[in-house]
Protein backbone atom coordinates (compact mmCIF):
# COMPACT_ATOMS: atom_id res chain seq x y z
CA UNK A 1 0.00 0.00 0.00
CA UNK A 2 1.18 3.53 -0.87
CA UNK A 3 0.21 5.61 1.72
CA UNK A 4 1.80 8.38 1.07
CA UNK A 5 4.26 10.49 -1.51
CA UNK A 6 6.51 13.21 -1.13
CA UNK A 7 8.64 14.57 -3.72
CA UNK A 8 9.11 17.40 -6.19
CA UNK A 9 5.70 17.87 -8.93
CA UNK A 10 7.15 17.57 -12.20
CA UNK A 11 3.64 18.31 -13.88
CA UNK A 12 0.31 19.35 -12.85
CA UNK A 13 -2.66 19.61 -14.08
CA UNK A 14 -6.40 20.76 -13.07
CA UNK A 15 -7.42 17.47 -11.32
CA UNK A 16 -3.83 15.51 -11.60
CA UNK A 17 -0.05 16.08 -10.49
CA UNK A 18 2.82 13.64 -11.43
CA UNK A 19 5.34 13.71 -7.97
CA UNK A 20 8.99 12.85 -8.72
CA UNK A 21 9.87 10.04 -5.61
CA UNK A 22 13.31 8.99 -6.29
CA UNK A 23 13.23 9.22 -9.90
CA UNK A 24 10.08 7.54 -10.57
CA UNK A 25 7.34 9.89 -11.71
CA UNK A 26 3.55 8.86 -9.50
CA UNK A 27 0.77 9.69 -11.69
CA UNK A 28 -1.87 10.86 -8.63
CA UNK A 29 -5.30 12.46 -9.22
CA UNK A 30 -6.18 15.16 -6.63
CA UNK A 31 -9.05 17.59 -5.42
CA UNK A 32 -8.84 20.84 -7.80
CA UNK A 33 -7.28 23.08 -4.86
CA UNK A 34 -4.67 20.65 -4.32
CA UNK A 35 -3.50 20.35 -8.16
CA UNK A 36 -4.07 24.44 -8.22
CA UNK A 37 -1.70 24.99 -5.59
CA UNK A 38 1.21 22.63 -6.88
CA UNK A 39 4.15 24.46 -7.74
CA UNK A 40 6.37 22.66 -10.65
CA UNK A 41 9.68 21.79 -9.41
CA UNK A 42 8.75 22.32 -5.84
CA UNK A 43 8.42 19.61 -3.13
CA UNK A 44 4.98 18.03 -2.19
CA UNK A 45 3.43 16.02 0.74
CA UNK A 46 0.42 13.93 -0.23
CA UNK A 47 -1.68 10.92 1.98
CA UNK A 48 -2.66 8.54 -0.59
CA UNK A 49 -4.97 6.07 -1.17
CA UNK A 50 -4.24 3.11 -4.06
CA UNK A 51 -7.24 1.76 -5.53
CA UNK A 52 -6.12 -1.87 -7.46
CA UNK A 53 -9.08 -2.55 -10.26
CA UNK A 54 -9.10 -5.69 -12.42
CA UNK A 55 -6.91 -3.54 -15.36
CA UNK A 56 -5.59 -0.39 -13.62
CA UNK A 57 -3.67 0.93 -10.23
CA UNK A 58 -5.01 4.11 -9.62
CA UNK A 59 -3.62 6.91 -6.75
CA UNK A 60 -5.40 9.39 -5.21
CA UNK A 61 -3.69 12.28 -2.98
CA UNK A 62 -5.13 14.71 -0.19
CA UNK A 63 -3.39 17.67 1.14
CA UNK A 64 -4.22 15.83 4.85
CA UNK A 65 -5.08 13.05 6.39
CA UNK A 66 -8.20 14.25 7.84
CA UNK A 67 -9.23 14.64 3.94
CA UNK A 68 -7.86 11.18 3.00
CA UNK A 69 -10.57 9.73 5.60
CA UNK A 70 -13.15 11.17 4.48
CA UNK A 71 -12.38 10.00 1.12
CA UNK A 72 -12.56 6.40 2.11
CA UNK A 73 -16.04 7.04 3.63
CA UNK A 74 -17.12 8.16 0.68
CA UNK A 75 -15.83 5.64 -1.44
CA UNK A 76 -17.90 3.47 1.12
CA UNK A 77 -21.25 4.45 0.27
CA UNK A 78 -23.28 2.44 -2.37
CA UNK A 79 -22.75 4.30 -6.15
CA UNK A 80 -20.08 6.59 -5.04
CA UNK A 81 -16.47 5.69 -6.90
CA UNK A 82 -13.34 7.45 -6.71
CA UNK A 83 -13.88 9.61 -9.05
CA UNK A 84 -17.52 10.86 -7.52
CA UNK A 85 -15.18 11.12 -4.43
CA UNK A 86 -12.61 13.25 -5.53
CA UNK A 87 -15.14 15.09 -6.93
CA UNK A 88 -16.80 15.71 -3.63
CA UNK A 89 -13.33 16.21 -1.98
CA UNK A 90 -12.99 19.36 -5.19
CA UNK A 91 -16.60 20.78 -4.28
CA UNK A 92 -16.57 20.43 -0.55
CA UNK A 93 -13.94 20.69 2.58
CA UNK A 94 -14.08 17.84 5.14
CA UNK A 95 -15.58 20.00 7.85
CA UNK A 96 -18.38 20.94 5.09
CA UNK A 97 -19.10 17.54 4.53
CA UNK A 98 -19.68 16.59 8.02
CA UNK A 99 -22.27 19.66 8.19
CA UNK A 100 -24.19 18.33 5.35
CA UNK A 101 -24.15 14.75 6.70
CA UNK A 102 -24.71 15.51 10.29
CA UNK A 103 -27.42 18.39 8.93
CA UNK A 104 -28.98 15.64 6.91
CA UNK A 105 -28.92 18.11 3.92
CA UNK A 106 -27.85 16.25 0.71
CA UNK A 107 -28.15 19.98 -1.45
CA UNK A 108 -24.54 20.09 -1.35
CA UNK A 109 -23.73 16.93 -2.73
CA UNK A 110 -26.10 17.13 -5.34
CA UNK A 111 -24.48 19.67 -6.86
CA UNK A 112 -21.28 18.55 -7.73
CA UNK A 113 -20.81 16.84 -11.03
CA UNK A 114 -21.74 13.59 -10.97
CA UNK A 115 -23.25 12.78 -8.14
CA UNK A 116 -27.50 12.67 -8.75
CA UNK A 117 -30.27 12.73 -6.10
CA UNK A 118 -29.75 9.32 -5.03
CA UNK A 119 -26.37 8.76 -4.18
CA UNK A 120 -26.66 12.38 -2.69
CA UNK A 121 -29.43 10.96 -0.41
CA UNK A 122 -27.38 7.79 0.17
CA UNK A 123 -24.13 9.60 1.28
CA UNK A 124 -26.18 11.44 3.76
CA UNK A 125 -27.73 8.42 5.38
CA UNK A 126 -24.52 5.69 4.85
CA UNK A 127 -22.37 8.02 6.39
CA UNK A 128 -24.66 9.39 9.03
CA UNK A 129 -22.60 8.56 12.89
CA UNK A 130 -19.19 8.54 11.08
CA UNK A 131 -18.27 11.97 10.13
CA UNK A 132 -18.36 13.76 13.52
CA UNK A 133 -14.55 14.17 13.45
CA UNK A 134 -14.41 16.39 10.54
CA UNK A 135 -16.47 19.07 11.95
CA UNK A 136 -15.18 22.39 12.71
CA UNK A 137 -14.85 23.50 15.92
CA UNK A 138 -17.25 26.36 17.52
CA UNK A 139 -15.44 29.55 17.43
CA UNK A 140 -16.54 32.57 18.74
CA UNK A 141 -17.65 35.52 16.30
CA UNK A 142 -14.76 37.87 15.08
CA UNK A 143 -15.36 41.48 14.75
CA UNK A 144 -18.03 41.78 11.87
CA UNK A 145 -19.58 38.43 12.57
CA UNK A 146 -19.41 35.03 10.46
CA UNK A 147 -22.08 36.30 8.77
CA UNK A 148 -20.09 38.37 6.42
CA UNK A 149 -17.54 35.73 5.73
CA UNK A 150 -20.39 33.28 4.82
CA UNK A 151 -22.06 35.82 2.19
CA UNK A 152 -18.96 36.28 0.78
CA UNK A 153 -18.15 32.69 0.12
CA UNK A 154 -21.18 32.82 -0.99
CA UNK A 155 -20.93 35.55 -3.48
CA UNK A 156 -17.23 33.48 -4.70
CA UNK A 157 -19.46 30.65 -5.30
CA UNK A 158 -21.94 32.63 -7.57
CA UNK A 159 -18.90 34.07 -9.50
CA UNK A 160 -18.11 30.34 -10.28
CA UNK A 161 -15.74 29.14 -7.15
CA UNK A 162 -16.25 25.67 -5.57
CA UNK A 163 -17.45 26.07 -1.76
CA UNK A 164 -14.44 24.83 -1.09
CA UNK A 165 -12.17 26.80 -2.50
CA UNK A 166 -14.93 30.17 -1.85
CA UNK A 167 -15.38 28.75 1.70
CA UNK A 168 -11.54 28.52 2.60
CA UNK A 169 -10.34 31.87 0.84
CA UNK A 170 -12.83 33.90 2.89
CA UNK A 171 -11.78 32.46 6.02
CA UNK A 172 -8.44 33.62 5.32
CA UNK A 173 -8.79 37.06 3.57
CA UNK A 174 -11.42 37.23 6.92
CA UNK A 175 -8.03 36.37 9.27
CA UNK A 176 -5.93 38.74 7.83
CA UNK A 177 -8.56 41.51 7.27
CA UNK A 178 -9.07 44.77 9.87
CA UNK A 179 -11.86 44.88 11.50
CA UNK A 180 -13.46 47.45 9.02
CA UNK A 181 -13.11 45.05 6.31
CA UNK A 182 -14.40 42.14 8.66
CA UNK A 183 -17.60 43.84 8.96
CA UNK A 184 -18.42 44.99 5.65
CA UNK A 185 -19.16 42.28 2.70
CA UNK A 186 -17.85 44.53 -0.27
CA UNK A 187 -14.79 44.96 1.54
CA UNK A 188 -14.08 41.50 1.88
CA UNK A 189 -14.90 40.55 -0.99
CA UNK A 190 -13.02 42.79 -2.96
CA UNK A 191 -9.65 41.68 -1.22
CA UNK A 192 -10.52 37.92 -1.33
CA UNK A 193 -11.12 38.52 -5.15
CA UNK A 194 -7.70 40.15 -4.64
CA UNK A 195 -6.05 37.39 -3.22
CA UNK A 196 -8.14 34.44 -5.80
CA UNK A 197 -7.35 36.54 -9.12
CA UNK A 198 -9.35 35.91 -11.91
CA UNK A 199 -6.78 32.69 -13.24
CA UNK A 200 -7.50 30.86 -10.47
CA UNK A 201 -11.30 31.42 -10.13
CA UNK A 202 -11.28 29.90 -14.06
CA UNK A 203 -9.20 26.85 -12.58
CA UNK A 204 -11.11 26.24 -9.35
CA UNK A 205 -14.31 25.77 -10.96
CA UNK A 206 -15.86 22.10 -10.40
Amino acid sequence: MISSLHGVVLHATSDQVVIDVGGVGFAVAVPADVAHTAVVGEKLLLHTSLIVREDSLSLFGFADRGELEIFGLLISVTGVGPKSALGVLSHLTADQIAEAVTAEDDAPFRRVSGIGPKTAKLIVLQLAGKVQAFAAPSKPAAAGGTDVVTQVAAALVGLGWSEKVAAEAAAQTAAEATDAERASVASLLRRTLALLGPAQGGQARV
